[in-house]
């Protein structure tokens, strides 16, 4: 295209003015474009023209030319500058990154955060894990579908949940889409999978949690545990493939390193004897902290699967094992260090559901309607969720999973 003009348009990332030579760096979504004005090539007004405050959205009509010095190998030549909406209030803060900004700082401004080079690379690669996923369940035969958000009792049990007046009746913010893939499943839709808002009511405050988080759900019938496995390795698998074969510019920006490696299974009890052998003080009955999550990545791998977990760390849908009520055919997939998805094959049977939600404390018929579903002939089925901001985060190395949710809300957020 040497020669041909273009119009460009985005936001001044840099101006470097040396008298004779002005170099503007143009930024949009799609990367870095550098401008050149230099005296007896262009005009001086035009080269004035290119001498613009930080972060002002121009639009440039210019000529494309050869450059060794530019990073890309060519430039633009300006022809005509525009300032599309002067600036009028400061920029909070340096969206190149040569002045580090605090977190918090960056998302009360979030609208001028999606301008640094490496949030958008990790909304980027958030938008590939995505399709990734999406492809990945398509491709198996799965549909589509949109739970809602408000339920009138607790899907997971629990009491951290966020209640709302709806009309004269109470709500609650769904914790998880799992109660209405189920009853999708139920009602034929054999293979369904969903992409919902999850909220809980938990007063946490950590890098690793967020109060409204994304989930990529699937629900399948005629299935158990191990079939629901098989496709969770290999969605995971996918989505990895995806993201390496798209955004390679991305991960080179955030200095993220992307490599598949083979998925290793093991039991909890398995994990529970290499965790207590590495003077883990741990015992059957506890759940994997974060430490302990960490602690089995180092020594598995990258990719692992723990399943068969206690019956009673689980959710009152999963099914204990026939051999052994102890356990129940559950599964969590770490993948770095970090539990990004868990799973598990569910009670079909209406009584034996029934039991569970006794044993955990909780109201059967605040649950009426979902074991009746199960009284009109329900198939044996299994599911998973993958959580879309913890996956996000461990792929692009960040730091904090506020970092992977464009407006995060947590315990004090919620603007904007």
């Amino acid at each position: 295209m040497e020669g041909e003009e273009v119009i460009l348009a985005g936001w001044v990332h840099e101006v470097r003015d040396l008298g004779k030579l002005v170099f503007l760096l143009l930024r949009d979504h799609t990367g870095i474009i550098q401008i050149t004005g230099k005296d007896g090539i262009v005009e001086e007004a035009i080269k004035k023209s290119l001498v613009l405050p930080k972060e002002s959205v121009i639009m440039v009509k210019g000529r494309i030319a050869k450059s060794a010095m530019a990073s890309k190998g060519f430039e633009i030549i300006p022809l005509k500058v525009t300032n599309l909406n002067p600036i009028t209030a400061k920029i909070p803060f340096e969206v190149t990154g040569k002045v580090p900004a605090d977190i918090d700082v960056r998302l009360d401004y979030r609208y001028i955060d999606f301008r640094r080079l490496e949030t958008t690379s990790i909304f980027n690669i958030e938008a590939s894990v995505l399709d990734g996923f999406r492809n990945a369940v398509i491709r198996e035969g799965f549909q589509e579908l949109r739970p809602t958000n408000l339920v009138e009792a607790a899907t997971e049990g629990g009491a951290d949940l966020f209640q709302v007046a709806y009309f004269e009746k109470k709500a609650y913010l769904a914790q998880s889409p799992q109660l209405y893939k189920q009853l999708a499943v139920l009602g034929g839709m054999d293979r369904v999978f969903m992409i919902a808002s999850a909220f809980r009511a938990e007063k946490h405050n950590t890098v690793f949690h967020l109060n409204e988080s994304t989930q990529m759900d699937i629900e399948m019938g005629f299935a158990d545990q191990n079939d629901a496995i098989r496709l969770l390795k290999k969605t995971v698998s996918s989505i990895l493939k995806n993201v390496a074969g798209k955004n390679g510019a991305d991960l080179a920006t955030l200095k993220a390193e992307l490599k598949e490696s083979k998925v290793k299974i093991v039991t909890y009890k398995q994990a529970l004897d290499k965790l207590a052998a590495n003077d883990a003080k741990i015992q059957f009955g506890d759940d994997f902290n974060r430490e302990y999550e960490s602690m089995l990545g180092s020594i598995y791998g990258d990719m692992l699967i723990i399943k068969d977990y206690p019956t009673s760390l689980r959710a009152f849908y999963s099914m204990p094992k026939p051999e052994d009520p102890e356990l129940c055919n559950s599964y969590d997939f770490i993948y770095k260090g970090i539990e990004i998805s868990s799973g598990a094959q569910r009670i079909h049977d209406p009584d034996a559901l029934t039991e569970s939600i006794k044993s955990r404390g909780l109201n059967p018929n605040d649950f009426k309607f979902y074991i009746d579903a199960f009284r009109c002939g329900a198939p044996p089925h299994a599911g998973w969720s993958i959580g879309l901001e913890r996956f996000t985060m461990k792929i692009t190395g960040s730091s904090n999973i506020r970092e992977c949710s464009p407006f995060p809300r947590d315990r004090n957020r919620l603007t904007p």
